[in-house]
C-alpha cells in the first residue's frame, strides 16, 4: 500500500549526498569570505563545521538523526552566541547559502522550503545591529 503522505525535503533532494554536496558548496563559499570566515574556530580546517551542518540539515528535513545522536539537541541560538552575527554576517552568510541551492538546482518545492528556512534560520542567529 503506498503512503499517502508527501515526501520529506529529503526524500526529494535524494538524501543525504544533496545536503553534503550543498554545504560543500556553501563552505567553498565561506572560505573565501574576508567576514565569514574568522567567525570559524578553526578556519583552516572546515571540514567538521561541513560534517555538521550536513548532518543537521539532513536530519532536520526528514532524515536520520545522525546530528542529535552524536551532538544532542541542536540547541542553534545557544551554539552561535559566541558569535556577532549582525545583518552584515546574516546577509553573508544567505548569500553564499543562496548561492549553494542555485547551484544544487532542487525540485521546486524543495527548494521554496530550503530557502524559506535558511531565511529564518539566519536571521534567528543574528544577535547584533
Amino acid at each position: 500500500m503506498a503512503s499517502s503522505e508527501a515526501p520529506t525535503v529529503y526524500e526529494l533532494v535524494g538524501g543525504l549526498p544533496f545536503f553534503v554536496d550543498l554545504v560543500d558548496r556553501f563552505y567553498k563559499g565561506v572560505a573565501l569570505d574576508p567576514v565569514l570566515l574568522p567567525l570559524y574556530p578553526a578556519p583552516d580546517d572546515l571540514a567538521p563545521a561541513r560534517r555538521r551542518l550536513s548532518l543537521f540539515l539532513a536530519q532536520y528535513w526528514g532524515g536520520p538523526t545522525t546530528y542529535s545522536d552524536e551532538r544532542g539537541h541542536p540547541r542553534l541560538r545557544m551554539r552561535h552566541a559566541p558569535f556577532i552575527i549582525g545583518p552584515v554576517e546574516r546577509d553573508r552568510w544567505l548569500r553564499h547559502m543562496r548561492a549553494a541551492v542555485d547551484a544544487m538546482d532542487p525540485p521546486p518545492e524543495a527548494r521554496e522550503a530550503l530557502l524559506a528556512y535558511f531565511d529564518m534560520a539566519a536571521e534567528s542567529m543574528r544577535n547584533s545591529d
